[in-house]
């Protein structure tokens, strides 16, 4: 049986830039339902912390608009 798109994201790893808010937030809520586990990166802390809470998944801060990420 060939793999659908949910089964093969199914214990990967992935990481969502922007995952705070938006479409970020809607990428990683569903990337967890499908069984992946999550790490959000974004420069606003506290919301990104809360959505990492409510997914069970990781935050860590970032600015994505620098070289550097900070």
């Amino acid at each position: 049986m060939a793999p659908t798109p949910t089964t093969s994201l199914a214990g990967k790893i992935a990481l969502v830039t922007g995952g705070a808010a938006g479409i970020g937030h809607s990428t990683a809520e569903e990337l967890r339902r499908v069984g992946s586990k999550v790490v959000i990166a974004d420069i606003d802390a506290e919301s990104g912390k809360e959505v990492a809470r409510r997914i069970d998944g990781t935050f860590v801060e970032a600015d994505m608009t620098t070289e550097n990420g900070r």
